[in-house]
């Protein structure tokens, strides 16, 4: 998908299809006023005949309007305008899409200059509105016999005031990196596990190291895990025929020396629960649980897009966990590579001890700050359902910066508490530490097991779980979250 920017008035501007917004009782803005005119009342008329209020979402479609170049002009409800959100906006953006995509024209045009969201400037307006766009036109057809239409949308021109521009071209380019970054993610959650592996992963890894500059891949592979002392990941890789891997990418696009940020992603690319074997229905969906390692990617081919002045090291903690004869059972006790112990009470809980040995690898490059990423409890879709990620940390400024990219990036998180009484859930009598805390706050049990081994940086964990993809039916897929919050955050610390 092409997006172009530019300052031309919408009543002559030569395209297949006019957006214009239309408020709650058939308010017209400035802009689709001066389409009216230009049209000698055309758009009027249609509206005296009440087949459109204004509604947030209605759509109401008008061919071969006189005075206009616009072979079509679409009318979209954006409802009262005075209350209009974030929430709103991707109602409103989606309604217009969907009436688009079913038209022959390859070409459209928002005119939509006029709206005003709450929160939001221009540039936070149109960067909202392309993402929106870019990722409604995601189709994943890698395996159908029968591919999509070719026919669709192929460009999106955006108009806007001259003064405008500048705002809104940085806008464009910022979402259609971030777009194209969920789309990445998308792609591969959206992979069946037979195809997406540990190999597969590091084999995109080396692929993008190759298709951008500054950034270097290093794969490390089970004997150099063995080497590191990698107790506690090896122990969710050895019951696969699939070797497990920490695939390490480092991008140097800031000063020379500037400590890095660091982003780390749970990539368990099936999920059986090992020997504490999932129920059957709905397993298929454990190829999602690699989701964070996808987020992780699809961040880092956003900022590899934009170039953006920063340093930050990936580090992507990938394996499958099987059931097979070798796999680790429960009651087993391991090393980490911290030198700590943990008894693996349920293997299920595999997450966590993949992620223990990735975040003390990460202590090696001296970052700024570290946030892991990962599709961890089923406890945050029960506490969170599937709008919003979970957020602890132990720092709260980096906790805070999080939440408010969120905000921004219209991808949110929650903070829940980590304090020091849910340690103690973790207590284990053989080991310094049990892989579980019980049935109570699984998803602040889960990341006081990770804090273990953050105690040398600043560090946030999101458990994505319940907005990494969506479940069942037509809509089923990975959702490309939260790439948008991710590169939020690293803007943020670049501007």
């Amino acid at each position: 998908m092409e997006f172009v920017v530019k300052s031309a008035k919408a009543s002559t501007l030569k395209t297949a299809t006019l957006v214009l917004p239309l408020g709650d009782d058939c308010l017209l803005g400035s802009v689709a006023q001066s389409v009216d005119s230009a049209s000698g009342g055309a758009l009027s008329t249609a509206l005296k005949r009440g087949d459109i209020q204004g509604k947030a979402g209605q759509t109401l479609l008008l061919h071969g309007l006189p005075g206009l170049k616009a072979e079509r002009v679409l009318l979209v409800g954006i409802g009262k305008v005075d209350e209009l959100d974030n929430r709103q906006w991707r109602k409103i953006a989606n309604a217009a899409l969907a009436a688009i995509k079913g038209l022959g024209g390859a070409d459209a045009a928002f005119a939509m200059q006029d709206v005003q969201i709450k929160g939001r400037d221009n540039y936070g307006r149109t960067r909202l509105l392309v993402e929106i766009l870019a990722d409604g036109q995601y189709v994943f057809d890698r395996f159908k016999s029968k591919k999509a239409d070719p026919r669709a949308l192929q460009k999106i021109v955006l108009l806007c005031d001259k003064s405008e521009q500048p705002d809104v071209e940085r806008a464009t380019r910022q979402a259609s990196a971030i777009a194209s970054g969920m789309a990445f993610t998308r792609d591969l959650g959206n992979l069946p596990p037979n195809v997406c592996h540990p190999t597969y992963i590091a084999e995109q890894a080396k692929q993008m190291s190759k298709a951008y500059k500054g950034l270097k891949v290093d794969v490390l592979d089970e004997k150099k895990l063995r080497d590191l002392g990698a107790g506690a990941f090896l122990a969710v890789s050895q019951g696969s025929d699939q070797p497990g891997c920490i695939i390490v990418m480092q991008y140097n696009g800031g000063k020379k020396g500037e400590q890095p940020y660091a982003l780390v992603g749970k990539g368990i690319t099936f999920d059986t629960g090992g020997i504490s074997l999932k129920p059957g229905q709905g397993m298929d969906e454990m190829k999602y649980d690699m989701g964070g390692a996808a987020s992780v990617l699809g961040t880092l081919k956003a900022v590899l897009e934009l170039q953006l002045p920063i340093n930050l090291v990936c580090l992507l903690a990938c394996a499958e966990n099987m059931p097979g004869g070798g796999a680790t059972r429960p009651g087993d006790i391991v090393t980490t590579m911290s030198g700590q112990t943990v008894e693996i009470l349920n293997t299920d809980a595999e997450g966590r001890l993949v992620l223990c040995d990735a975040l003390t690898y990460a202590e090696r490059f001296e970052p700024r700050a570290v946030i892991d990423v990962a599709t961890l409890t089923g406890a945050c879709i029960v506490a969170l359902g599937s709008n919003t990620s979970g957020l602890l940390g132990n720092n709260d400024a980096l906790v805070q910066q999080l939440l408010q990219a969120g905000e921004n990036a219209a991808d949110r998180a929650w903070q829940l508490p980590l304090f020091d009484e849910y340690q103690e859930q973790l207590d284990s009598p053989f080991a310094d530490i049990a892989n579980i805390g019980g049935p109570k706050a699984g998803t602040i049990t889960a990341a006081c097991f990770l804090s273990r081994f953050t105690k040398k940086f600043a560090w946030a964990h999101l458990d994505i779980a319940g907005t990494a993809w969506s479940s069942g039916g037509k809509e089923k897929g990975a959702t490309g979250r939260p790439v948008p919050l991710l590169t939020q955050y690293l803007l943020d610390r670049v501007n």
